[in-house]
């Protein structure tokens, strides 16, 4: 799965519908995987992108430590992996091992990206004003790799309970709009 380099001010192009992406991260010499179901673009130059990272999982403390993680997006046909990863602590499981996952050397952060993902955004802590009260992470993309096919990979939207949804039909309407980025 050969990435290629992606625009940082366009990495709303596969994060903005909100998809379940698995954040990767490292502190103290562990690497750790959990799944978030939520995040947002807050902004897109500086890329910036909001992700609420509840205070009790093993994430959390390794984030907010090292300052930086990895965005992974992952493909509808990892479902049962993002499931499982949601399901288990990092403070004991290597979920790189248990899942036969490949952690590949980032670009710009010491977080590994995870290489059977679509794509990987790399992070860093923009502001964490917001993080005590709100466990709300705000990060600028600093790097970005996407694979080029397909243009649009099936990816996975959780409803809650156990139940994802996948994507739908791309419908393009570039008439309408005033200003196409």
């Amino acid at each position: 799965m050969k990435k290629k380099s992606w625009p940082l001010h366009d990495v709303r192009h596969w994060l903005e519908p909100g998809p379940i992406v698995l954040i990767s991260s490292h502190w103290k010499g562990q690497n750790n995987i959990m799944t978030l179901g939520w995040q947002t673009i807050l902004e897109f130059s500086p890329s910036l992108v909001g992700c609420m990272i509840s205070a009790g999982n093993a994430s959390f403390e390794r984030i907010r430590q090292s300052g930086e993680c990895v965005i992974n997006l992952p493909e509808a046909t990892l479902i049962d992996t993002v499931a499982r990863i949601g399901n288990c602590t990092g403070d004991d499981t290597d979920k790189f091992a248990e899942f036969g996952l490949t952690a590949e050397k980032s670009e710009k952060v010491a977080a590994p990206s995870i290489k059977e993902c679509f794509g990987q955004f790399e992070c860093k802590i923009y502001d964490d004003a917001m993080v005590e009260n709100y466990n709300f992470f705000i990060f600028e993309v600093v790097a970005a790799r996407v694979n080029p096919q397909p243009e649009w990979p099936q990816t996975l939207h959780y409803t809650g309970g156990g139940v994802f949804r996948g994507d739908g039909d791309v419908l393009e309407r570039k008439a309408l709009f005033t200003k196409v980025s």
